[in-house]
């Protein structure tokens, strides 16, 4: 799979240009007086800020550390000594939403690095000192080393760039293989909730296995782990085992006999259902046995239960094109989703084989070729990206992602569409991608994705699936424009935008704990109690939710500090293996699985999660959650729920995000 992307929209200028800024603040740093410094270290951040910002800027401001450091950068701060340093802060600093804090966390890190590589001989902390601290940096910051952004860095803008970018340089530095246990931890942990875009996963397989085929490092135990995964992309058969090269591999399949074809179908199936990642040579595979009349084999080469068999059978000629338009090695991803949307059935709902018929000789506009050519690359044509897109998306409805975007509406609708509604999500993709404009209407007026202003995201990043890509765009001013019609209107818009953005399954009922004019806490008690009476079993008659619903919480970092509000869908409440009641819910962010601080930690397997379902304990999720949807008609009266339970959510709210929201009353006041 092509894992080019561009992964920021911050313009490239001349490196050079910026560098002699760079050097010119911190020669004013170093000509002034002690007294004076502090009026001169605005420059010098701003002017190492920009350099960052650019590619090959660490190295840059690396070569110059220790003459920033000389001049005075660091003195009378948290990080004018580097030997007392503490690792699990750095997360707190490169997350911040401000420009200094961030880069004179960076300048620190690669302070340390140039100690590491003995650039600078530090009077303070030694090289085997500095390393220690940068590998325990890594193993805390991997998020960053994957690019995969959450909340937060989204609320910092391109200040989350610099952060990636310094983390990236450090590891390519030290060497990958000082955390590569914690690295194979992670994957599998990503891996586990199954996410459409797996291009950051795939280039830390490739560090690992880079790491494994060099005589000089030992992986020790983590080595098992790192061959399952090594393999899954790059050896999944015997035939390809040692990575031979697509050429040499279909060669050795036209010297096959049947049986050892059937093997190869077979351990393909096996490793993409293990691991959720489909190797090039898989998809060779798949379009050799086509070429060659032996389809047969690719009920066993998907992996197919009976289920997957009989929609395989019934839609034959529909799936061949799919895979003859959109599967190729640097596609290969699709064919899990393929594996996934036969498995769902969904090819008999009526509107959705014909829908398919229609993508797979899609006519695209130009302007959705050029977003998928920029993303993407040239090879395979675009039309073949879409497909593979669609595909995971129609398979993998919860592996959908925002990306680095403050787009989690849209993202949620593209989810929700997929699980439920998969014809509309089809004409959704087809009137982007062959039209540029899509058409939805609110309250009767219709509302033009082309005609419509700007939307949340002044300008995409190319960090998206294909489908997510080209529709995207469209559906966030769309969401923006419905948002502007109710203006004048009293309360939160998302009471009318969201049944009128997501579809006739969203509930018109809407209920919101915040006071839009204040944002203050409001009506809470009632606002709890509804919510259990709508969506806990114990307290609503044991009706499970028919259709997933979208939901607002509020986001809080590690410490309980609120960062922003955030879109998701409530997929279903249960009892989990330990028999305790649990929320399941799909979160648009990359990463589900996150530390929301008080202890509130969620979960994204090991509880009954379905893969790309996040859960939490529903007393822990209640106390994030600020908005939800019912339906109207099914509303009865508010749930008798236990005070001590109902007291504990509310103190999990005062103590987090709700912390400055207290109304008045409930203000401590000063002592007389």
């Amino acid at each position: 799979m092509n894992d080019y992307q561009l992964g920021s929209t911050v313009v490239t200028v001349s490196l050079d240009k910026l560098v002699a800024k760079l050097d010119d603040a911190i020669r004013a740093l170093e000509q002034s007086e002690s007294l004076a410094k502090f009026g001169k270290l605005p420059r010098v951040f701003g002017s190492a800020r920009r350099v960052l910002l650019q590619p090959g800027g660490c190295e840059a401001v690396e070569a110059r550390i220790q003459r920033i450091e000389q001049a005075g950068v660091f003195e009378g701060t948290d990080w004018a000594e580097p030997g007392l340093l503490v690792p699990a802060l750095t997360t707190y600093s490169l997350q911040s939403k401000n420009a200094d804090t961030v880069v004179i966390e960076a300048l620190s890190e690669l302070r340390l690095l140039a100690v590491v590589r003995e650039f600078y001989l530090h009077p303070s902390v030694s090289a085997d000192q500095a390393r220690h601290y940068l590998i325990q940096v890594l193993a805390i910051n991997l998020g960053l080393l994957f690019g995969m952004t959450g909340e937060a860095e989204r609320e910092q803008g391109e200040l989350s760039l610099i952060s990636e970018a310094v983390v990236q340089y450090v590891a390519q530095n030290i060497g990958y293989e000082h955390v590569i246990e914690n690295l194979i931890e992670e994957i599998w942990r990503i891996l586990q909730q199954r996410p459409i875009r797996v291009s950051g996963v795939r280039k830390m397989i490739t560090q690992i296995a880079i790491c494994r085929a060099d005589p000089n490092v030992d992986l020790g135990a983590a080595g098992g782990g790192a061959e399952r995964l090594i393999s899954s992309l790059y050896g999944p058969t015997r035939a390809c085992s040692e990575d031979p090269g697509i050429v040499v591999y279909e060669q050795r399949l036209q010297a096959m006999d049947a049986q050892n074809l059937q093997n190869e179908a077979t351990g393909f199936a096996r490793s993409m259902h293990d691991t959720g990642l489909v190797s090039p040579y898989h998809a060779s595979f798949v379009r050799f046995i086509m070429d060659e009349g032996q389809d047969a084999l690719l009920s066993a080469a998907l992996g197919l239960s009976s289920t997957g068999r009989d929609c395989l059978l019934c839609y034959r000629e529909l799936v061949h094109t799919l895979i003859a338009e959109g599967i190729f090695a640097e596609t290969a991803q699709g064919l899990y989703g393929l594996a996934l949307l036969l498995e769902r059935g969904i090819l008999y709902q009526p509107p959705v084989a014909p829908a398919l018929w229609r993508q797979a000789k899609l006519s695209l506009s130009p302007e959705a070729r050029e977003r998928l050519q920029l993303a993407y690359g040239y090879q395979p044509q675009a039309n073949a990206w879409l497909i593979q897109g669609v595909l995971n998306m129609l398979g993998q409805p919860l592996g959908v992602g925002q990306g680095n975007n403050p787009t989690c509406q849209s993202a949620r609708a593209l989810s929700m569409w997929a699980y439920n509604d998969p014809d509309y999500l089809l004409q959704m993709v087809t009137w982007a991608a062959r039209d540029n404009e899509i058409v939805m209407h609110f309250e009767g007026v219709p509302v033009s994705s082309a005609r419509s202003a700007a939307g949340l995201a002044a300008e995409l990043t190319f960090d998206l699936d294909p489908v997510s890509l080209v529709v995207v765009p469209h559906l966030d001013r769309i969401y923006v424009e419905m948002g502007r019609l109710c203006i004048g209107r009293e309360g939160d818009p998302h009471r009318w935008v969201n049944p009128e953005f997501h579809g006739w399954s969203a509930g018109r009922g809407f209920a919101i704990n915040v006071d839009v004019a204040t944002g203050n806490l409001d009506k809470l008690d009632e606002f709890l109690r509804h919510f259990y009476a709508s969506y806990h079993p114990y307290y609503n008659g044991n009706q499970p939710l028919i259709h997933p619903q979208p939901a607002g919480i509020a986001v809080t970092d590690r410490a309980g500090r609120f960062i922003g509000w955030h879109a998701i869908t409530i997929l279903r409440v249960a009892l989990d293996p330990e028999a305790h009641m649990r929320a399941y819910f799909y979160n648009p962010n990359n990463d589900s699985g996150q530390d929301w601080g008080n202890g509130v930690l969620v979960s994204t397997s090991g509880q009954g999660e379905r893969f790309g379902e996040a859960s939490l304990p529903f007393e822990e999720f209640a106390s994030r959650l600020y908005i939800f949807h019912f339906d109207p008609l099914e509303r009865g009266a508010l749930a008798d729920v236990n005070q001590e339970e109902l007291q504990r959510v509310i103190e999990r709210i005062h103590g987090s995000w709700g912390a400055s929201r207290l109304p008045a009353a409930l203000q401590a006041q000063p002592p007389v």
